[in-house]
């Protein structure tokens, strides 16, 4: 099975009937680098034209004070990712209250002022969640970041009224990425509507991100909405293929906006870490692309490094038994603390420049 479908195919290991959870683990976020509070709020929208609901989650620099932080993950959500995630990670099920995790943002908090929007797409068959702590601290340094479920491939999603729609299985990553291009442009079609926050939202200046298959969509959106003003792809393949002969269009062509890419040795055929001049559509990309971009690798780093698997498994390490094998197999060896200075940086100072257009 592919690397990048590894954890994607474990989290679909549901317990639906498992007995509840006695764990009392938990473990904190990175703290946010911005002056900004930050509120969350999770929004469920119908996409009526093409049948299709999706669930996001809106972070927003927040008026300060105090009321309820934002759950990591929705207690429906928590034994899902528990029976799933845990053992993909190298976790044992029923150690870690899910549930019980943090973030930052206060829930619904009332938003201050008006931002340039980002827009995150987490990787193949995966979750909105895993890229919190990225959202976090963007939206601390003055930006409204908006994450994405995709329905149907996501592992599962809880809806609202508590239905829960599972993956379908499909494996076929072109239609998918045909999906969620729809998906993100339907997002930013509906944003402004949103009550509350719509006036918040500056959609003159907008940003896509996202990890893996989620760093291929958002370089691919880039490739056909004139609204993106620049790209970040998170060791996504920009291929539909390991050996990357069958490439995405953004791949194939290059992009019109500014792109960073930002490689690890994870998921990799040969182990070398990705960059313009070890991956082919990386390559590609980087010689069809006349706008400004940038390639930073974390040679030392895995796949999951760009995610915030990068964060709590060494904290989980430190309370609960975690397999070192699978550790090293999905975030490397590089030192957390660096990892995440390093991305916050880099994510910062890229969309500073073109996309709040900071010198």
């Amino acid at each position: 099975m592919r690397f990048r479908t590894v954890l994607a195919a474990a989290l679909l290991l549901t317990a639906l009937n498992a007995a509840p959870a006695s764990a009392e683990t938990t473990f904190e976020l990175p703290t946010p680098t911005g002056p900004h509070a930050i509120g969350e709020r999770d929004v469920h929208l119908v996409d009526q034209a093409r049948n299709r609901e999706l669930m996001i989650s809106v972070w927003y620099p927040a008026q300060p004070g105090t009321g309820p932080k934002a759950r990591y993950l929705p207690a429906a959500s928590a034994e899902y990712f528990d029976q799933g995630a845990a053992p993909a990670l190298g976790l044992p099920t029923g150690k870690v209250d899910w549930a019980a995790v943090e973030t930052h943002a206060r829930a619904d908090a009332p938003v201050r002022a008006r931002w340039p929007v980002v827009v995150y797409s987490p990787g193949w068959a995966s979750l909105r969640a895993l890229g919190t702590a990225t959202a976090e601290d963007l939206t601390s340094r003055g930006y409204l970041v908006v994450t994405i479920d995709h329905t149907g491939e996501a592992p599962f999603v809880v809806f609202p009224d508590g239905r829960v729609v599972f993956s379908q299985h499909s494996k076929d990553l072109v239609a998918g990425m045909q999906t969620r291009v729809s998906d993100v442009r339907f997002v930013l079609d509906r944003l402004p509507s949103i009550p509350g926050l719509g006036k918040a939202m500056d959609l003159s200046r907008v940003g896509l991100i996202g990890h893996s298959f989620g760093g291929d969509t958002a370089a691919e959106v880039s490739t056909v909405d004139s609204r993106v003003d620049a790209a970040a792809d998170l060791d996504g393949w920009l291929a539909y293929d390991v050996d990357g002969k069958q490439l995405t269009r953004a791949g194939a062509a290059g992009v019109s906006r500014p792109v960073l890419l930002m490689g690890s040795s994870g998921s990799t055929s040969d182990g070398q870490a990705r960059s313009h001049r070890t991956a082919p559509a990386w390559k590609s990309l980087w010689e069809h692309t006349s706008a400004p971009k940038r390639d930073i690798t974390l040679a030392t780093a895995m796949h999951y490094s760009y995610t915030d698997v990068q964060w709590f498994l060494p904290k989980l390490a430190e309370q609960v038994p975690v397999d070192p094998k699978v550790r090293e197999n999905r975030i490397g060896t590089i030192d957390p603390r660096a990892s995440i200075a390093v991305q916050r940086s880099a994510i910062a100072g890229f969309f500073g420049q073109y996309v709040s257009r900071r010198p």
